[in-house]
Parts: C-alpha cells; structure tokens; sequence
C-alpha cells in the first residue's frame, strides 16, 4: 500500500488481513501426527523438501534487456490460498517475488518450502505486519531479524530483498533493513476492491515492461485473479521474472520510491 494513505487504511487491513492488534491471523497447517513411525517420515519429507528447494529450478534464462519482463510480487503469505497460486504460475512457467510476513511462515512453512523449490524469489515483509515508521530502531531490526530466522528454517536461506508493510519506511527502516527495499509501480488495490476481474483488469491496463506490480496472496480473489492476468500479459509477450532477475540479478537499493 502507498506510504500516504496507510495511516487511512490501517482499519481497513487489519479487518481484511489481519487478526488482533496488527498481527496477520493465521491457520497453522494442519499438526503432524505424534507417532514414531510417523515423526520419522515427515521428518524425511522435510528434508527432501529443504533439499529440493536449495536446488530450486532454474527459469530459463531471460534477459529483460532484450524482451518485455515483468515482476509479478505477492505480500502477507504464505497462507492458505499459496499452493493454488503455485499451480497457477507453474502452468504458464512464471516466476513471481513473494514477500512472506514471519509469522505466516512460521504457520505455513511447508507453503514457503514448496514457493522457493518452484523457482520463486523469497522476500522478507517484517514478523507482523505493523507500521515500521512507528517503531524503535531496535524493533524495526527485530520485525525483520525474526522473520529471517524463520525464512532461514524453513528453506535455508536468508531473503536478500525486504518490501516494509504498507510501502512505509523512512531512513531508519532503510537503514536496518540493510538490502534493497522493493516498492511497486502498479498497485492493483486487490486488498481493498475484493473482485477478481477488477484485480486482472487493473493489473493488465498499467502493466509497462519493466513494472513491478503489487498484489496479497492471502485473499482468494486474488488468487482467482492471475490466471487472466498470466493469459492476457502472455498474450502480450511479457515473460513473468522475479525481482531480482528483472534488474539482471542487482537490484538498486530503493527498487520504486512509490506505487
């Protein structure tokens, strides 16, 4: 969400996203099963699946350069709705940037293994989701150490990029940050206008090469969204890369000052 308009639509986020006194709700996986027999498989899967995501399929290799590229993002998961959105993107070999808030990793670690061994960036979106701006320096570092704590457990890497919730940041979030801050220059207001084919038309009518566009992978219209957002862009000879790879695998420090 844009910086100016974030102390506005706080309520309207924590009703829509968010659960409490500014901390995402979250349904955990479902528990594991307490047996021996059955601690020791998932145990094995969990690591196949780590071992897997440390070897995550390389995309073709796409110089955006030379061809249309744009950079598809998704804040506040992983959650519920994250492996639909998966398949959806497998299906037209897209790679999209996914900016995971700590504690819906922590519930959903599984999601966040199977988003990085698909190929997709991970990026770090702070513990809870709270206005950085308006916390002390030493809590800013922790929104985001805890989350690449998290990050880190789950598929053995710490993010290289961060995006502060609601676009808000200020030197001092830069600044304990420490890597590039990711904006957006298309934000299709999908948190507030809760309408699949509003989303895909908003997304499809601003898209420029080179754009980073904005949405939540929490809300299933969303979700519902992409598929005609993946078949209208094709159409129109955009490839789907990550943030990273859309700047040549460098990304500036401030990648868009503003949506």
């Amino acid at each position: 969400m844009r910086r100016g308009t974030s102390r506005a639509i706080a309520a309207v986020v924590l009703t829509a996203g968010l659960g409490g006194a500014g901390t995402l709700a979250t349904t955990p996986e479902p528990a594991q099963a307490t047996t021996s027999t059955a601690q020791a498989a998932i145990a094995v899967e969990v690591a196949l699946s780590v071992g897997t995501a440390a070897e995550a399929p390389a995309a073709k290799p796409v110089d955006c350069r030379r061809v249309k590229c744009v950079a598809l993002t998704f804040d506040d998961g992983p959650g519920k709705y994250t492996d639909t959105l998966l398949r959806t993107l497998a299906a037209y070999d897209a790679r999209a940037t996914f900016f995971v808030v700590g504690q819906n990793v922590a519930a959903y670690p599984g999601a966040l293994r199977r988003t990085y061994a698909a190929g997709h960036e991970i990026g770090n979106h702070s513990w809870s989701h709270p206005d950085l701006t308006r916390l002390s320096a030493a809590s800013v570092r922790s929104q985001f150490t805890r989350t690449d704590r998290a990050i880190k457990a789950a598929i053995g890497i710490r993010p290289k990029l961060v995006r502060p919730p609601y676009g808000a940041f200020d030197a001092t979030v830069r600044r304990q940050a420490g890597r590039p801050v990711v904006m957006w220059s298309v934000d299709t207001l999908d948190w507030r206008y809760r309408d699949s084919a509003r989303v895909a038309r908003k997304a499809v009518k601003a898209v420029r090469p080179g754009s980073v566009i904005l949405f939540h992978d929490i809300h299933p219209t969303t979700v519902r969204a992409i598929p005609k957002v993946l078949k209208a862009l094709s159409k129109r000879g955009y490839r789907f890369v990550t943030v990273s790879r859309l700047f040549g695998g460098s990304p500036p420090r401030l990648v868009y000052s503003r949506g």
